[in-house]
């Protein structure tokens, strides 16, 4: 491995492209998400602006983080999929609160994310799970997710076995009950956009405490009940 990783470094932006209070195209964080992710996806070197990085603890607050893929996005909440057989789920489980954050090199932006978590229904997980490829859909029923296996072989056995199962088209492969959706629902969002000089800018939207006094200097007052504020690097 290099031993020189204290020197690697890559600018970001210069001094006068800043994000400021005034960039700002919405006064509540799904409407300034929207504008960021559509720019994103439409970069080139951003396959997947999509992915986002989740990241949840246990009760006791060991936390663990892995990447996955959002799959929607209204004023409700942030949408994944995923099965609940898996360390996130459990996770989810016993503490339903986590962190997203989406990251995006070539633009040098980044948007973190913390909320709880709830299960989407039923339906809604079945509606998505039945518009996802078919190879997709029974690689769903072969996996016990984070269980330990002997071998890949026995992975690619089961998925033969179930491919020849389902290998009619008209013949519906059911969503296994240990897989579905999480809403996290937000209560802060920060967007950051990157300086060369790491002066950095950092954004972010919150809801009020209880009991919280705002002061119009520093906290500005949003819509849809959320407020904004500036941060230090």
């Amino acid at each position: 491995m290099s031993n020189n990783i204290s020197g690697m470094r890559k600018p970001y932006r210069g001094k006068q492209d800043k994000f400021d209070l005034d960039h700002l195209v919405s006064k509540e964080p799904f409407g300034q998400f929207e504008a960021w992710f559509n720019e994103a996806k439409n970069t080139d070197g951003i396959l997947e602006a999509n992915a986002m990085s989740l990241a949840t603890a246990t009760k006791n607050g060991k936390p663990s983080v892995r990447m996955v893929l959002m799959k929607g996005i209204d004023q409700n909440g942030i949408v994944f999929y995923t099965n609940f057989l898996s360390q996130k789920a459990k996770e989810l489980t016993e503490n339903p609160y986590c962190s997203l954050l989406f990251y995006w090199e070539p633009i040098k932006r980044q948007i973190r994310v913390e909320g709880h978590v709830e299960k989407v229904s039923e339906e809604e997980s079945n509606n998505y799970f039945h518009s996802r490829p078919r190879d997709s859909q029974i690689g769903a029923c072969v996996s016990q997710q984070s269980q330990v296996v002997a071998s890949r072989k026995t992975i690619d056995d089961r998925n033969v076995e179930l491919q020849e199962k389902y290998s009619d088209p008209n013949v519906l492969v059911p969503k296994p009950d240990y897989w579905g959706g999480y809403r996290v629902v937000p209560n802060r969002f920060e967007f950051w956009q990157g300086q060369t000089n790491r002066l950095h800018d950092r954004i972010v939207f919150r809801r009020l405490k209880n009991g919280e006094s705002l002061d119009p200097s520093v906290t500005h007052e949003g819509t849809n009940g959320w407020v904004y504020e500036r941060l230090m690097p």
